[in-house]
């Protein structure tokens, strides 16, 4: 599988970009796009919504139940992309049988890239997203008392970087968050950020790229705020029960363990996983593994038992 990676994705730089961005968007060639409809028992659309005050509107994506049957849990979907690619359908497809089986409402926010739009705009975005979900929740068919947050690398960062900032504005209240492989710290002082070179997926190499590309000759010193690197948060208490889920042989493993457990040391209930050799989008690439299984059973046990509270 990583062979297989390496051949048609490059290592992260300004001159790569736009070519692994134009790749992403298309999927994976001679693969169908999903079926967002899932055969016509969800129903899909796109709407623009409010953005950040005094910034640009921001679209979402959003599934629902084609037969509706009352207010159901709400997923607010943050996509991954190391901050500098991706869309509001990446990846959404993973979440379309909670929706299809009408235990759910799937919003997955647009939110901007960077380069082009450094910090503060997309958490921001993440957040102004969130806070028409919640407000909207009515007229979305969403119960208000079981809105999770959900997402996966830099998806997972922004999702606890829009935790902390739905915490700290005191809206809105969300039930629980989901951070997978999450991308939560800029310093690179680890040494699992630090112990793949041209290893792997997203080594050293591609992660200061990213976190770069967001945060410019900010990243690593001391003008980083923990919405933009969750890791850099001195204050967890107050944040809602937590998932977090890691392969050991990947650059966010040792970030995503010291914030599972700082998050258990401010009093949030906090379930992690760490799945022994699995690498940054194991469960993605190689579904067809042994760990990418279990994982991926394992997270949507998790994940039903939610919907199901």
């Amino acid at each position: 599988m990583l062979e297989a990676v390496r051949a048609v994705v490059p290592p992260f730089t300004a001159e790569t970009l736009p070519a692994i961005r134009s790749g992403m968007s298309s999927g994976p060639p001679g693969a169908p796009a999903p079926d967002l409809t899932a055969g016509g028992l969800v129903t899909v659309e796109d709407r623009v919504v409010p953005g950040p005050a005094g910034e640009p509107d921001v679209t979402v994506l959003i599934l629902r139940p084609a037969t509706a049957s009352g207010p159901v849990a709400g997923i607010y979907h943050i996509h991954s992309g190391g901050m500098v690619t991706g869309d509001r359908r990446s990846q959404v497809d993973a979440l379309l049988p909670y929706v299809a089986e009408g235990r759910a409402v799937v919003v997955s926010v647009e939110y901007r890239l960077a380069p082009e739009h450094p910090d503060p705009a997309p958490v921001e975005d993440c957040y102004a997203g969130l806070v028409w979900t919640a407000e909207n929740a009515a007229e979305l068919d969403i119960d208000p008392h079981r809105l999770m947050i959900l997402g996966a690398s830099s998806g997972g960062g922004l999702a606890a970087g829009t935790a902390l900032l739905a915490r700290d504005r005191d809206f809105p209240a969300l039930s629980h968050q989901v951070l997978i492989c999450p991308m939560l710290d800029d310093r690179l002082q680890t040494h699992s950020s630090r112990m793949l070179d041209g290893d792997g997926t997203w080594d050293r190499n591609d992660n200061l790229f990213g976190w770069t590309a967001l945060l410019g000759d900010r990243r690593g010193g001391p003008d980083v705020s923990p919405y933009a690197a969750p890791a850099r948060a001195t204050d967890l208490g107050g944040l809602p029960r937590t998932y977090i889920d890691c392969g050991s042989a990947e650059s966010f493993r040792d970030e995503a363990i010291d914030y599972a457990t700082r998050l258990s040391q401010a009093g949030v209930l906090v379930d992690l996983h760490l799945w022994g050799g699995g690498c940054h989008g194991y469960e993605v690439l190689a579904r067809h593994s042994a760990i990418a299984r279990a994982s991926l059973a394992t997270r949507d046990e998790f994940i039903r038992r939610v919907l199901e509270s």
